[in-house]
C-alpha cells in the first residue's frame, strides 16, 4: 500500500473587490459569478495524528459519511494532522433566480448563468455486507460481516432503537435521524485568508450555519448532510453490530453512545430532560 499522503497547507491569497460597487457589509469579494455561488472548496481537519491509526479511521468514517451536501475528496497528512479535501454543496446566500433561467447576486449585482457543479456518486452502502469506509487512513471499500450470535446464546428481545420514532427535527425542519442528518465540521481557513472566510460566512442558513473561529487556523461550523449509511428511508444505521477485520466495531465510535445530559440536543429528542426523569436507556440516565 502507498504512503499516506503528506503535504503543507495552502495559504490563499485575498482578490480585491470590485470598484465602484454598494455591497452589504458581509458579502464575499467576488469578481464575478462562478463556482462559489453553488459550492465551496475546502480542507476538514479530521483529527491529531497522535490520536492512532485506529482512533481515526473511527473519526474518519463518521466524517466522510455525511456525505448529503458534501463531496469529499483525497484524505492526508500534514502539520501533525490529518486532513480531508471537500466541497461544500451549500449555495451563497445573496445568490437570487433572475427570472429569466439565470442568477443574479443580490449583493454585487453579477447576472448570468450560473450552473450547478456535478457531483459523482458517493456511495458508502455497496450491498450486502461491503461498505466504503476509512481503514488505514483511506477511504477503501471493506466486507464488513455482522456479528454473528453465539451457538449456544440464551433467546433474547433485543432493546429497540428509541430514535426509531423520535420527533426530534434538524433546523431545516425535516424530522427523524437528526443526530445522523447534521454534523459540526472544522474548515481550515487561517485569520490571513479573509476571501475564504467571507464565503464561508455567505453560506445559506441553516445548511451551513453557527460559525465561529476558536482559534488562528481554522473556522468550526454546523452543517446539515445526512450520514450515507443511514438505512434507505430509516434512521438505523447500516454499520450497527459490523465488524473490520481485525475485530474493531465498523461503526464509529462517536455514534456507539447515547448524548449526555447537557449537550445540545435536537428539539423532540428522546433523551431531552422530563419530570419524569431520563428516557430508555438506563444506561444514558446513569451518566
Amino acid at each position: 500500500m502507498p504512503p499516506l499522503t503528506t503535504r503543507a497547507l495552502p495559504v490563499l491569497a485575498t482578490p480585491a473587490a470590485p470598484t465602484g460597487a454598494s455591497v452589504a457589509v458581509k458579502a464575499p469579494p467576488c469578481a464575478r459569478l462562478g463556482r462559489q455561488c453553488h459550492s465551496l472548496r475546502v480542507t476538514l481537519r479530521i483529527g491529531e495524528l497522535d490520536e492512532g491509526r485506529a482512533s481515526l479511521d473511527h473519526e474518519a468514517t463518521w466524517l466522510t459519511g455525511h456525505t448529503q451536501n458534501i463531496t469529499f475528496g483525497d484524505l492526508w497528512a500534514g502539520d501533525g494532522d490529518l486532513y480531508v479535501d471537500a466541497v461544500l454543496h451549500v449555495p451563497c446566500r445573496f445568490l437570487r433566480p433572475d427570472g429569466a433561467g439565470g442568477s443574479r447576486c443580490s449583493a454585487w449585482g453579477f447576472q448570468g448563468p450560473t450552473p450547478k457543479p456535478v457531483r459523482r456518486p458517493q456511495l458508502r452502502q455497496l450491498g450486502g455486507d461491503r461498505f466504503q469506509v476509512v481503514d488505514n487512513m483511506r477511504l477503501q471499500p471493506r466486507r464488513l460481516p455482522a456479528t454473528p450470535a453465539p451457538r449456544r446464546a440464551l433467546p433474547v428481545v433485543e432493546g429497540a432503537n428509541p430514535c426509531a420514532t423520535a420527533p426530534c427535527v434538524t433546523a431545516d425542519h425535516r424530522r427523524g435521524a437528526a443526530c445522523c442528518r447534521d454534523l459540526q465540521v472544522e474548515i481550515m481557513c487561517s485569520r490571513k485568508q479573509t476571501a475564504l472566510e467571507a464565503l464561508v460566512r455567505s453560506r445559506q442558513s441553516p445548511y451551513l450555519c453557527k460559525i465561529a473561529r476558536p482559534g488562528d487556523w481554522s473556522l468550526e461550523v454546523e452543517m446539515i448532510s445526512a450520514c450515507g449509511f443511514l438505512e434507505p428511508g430509516g434512521v438505523n444505521c447500516t454499520l450497527h453490530g459490523r465488524k473490520r477485520a481485525d475485530g474493531r466495531q465498523a461503526k464509529p465510535d462517536l455514534c456507539a453512545s447515547w448524548p449526555e445530559r447537557k449537550s445540545g440536543l435536537h428539539p423532540g429528542c428522546v433523551f431531552m430532560r422530563r419530570r419524569t426523569g431520563w428516557p430508555w436507556p438506563a444506561r444514558a440516565r446513569a451518566r
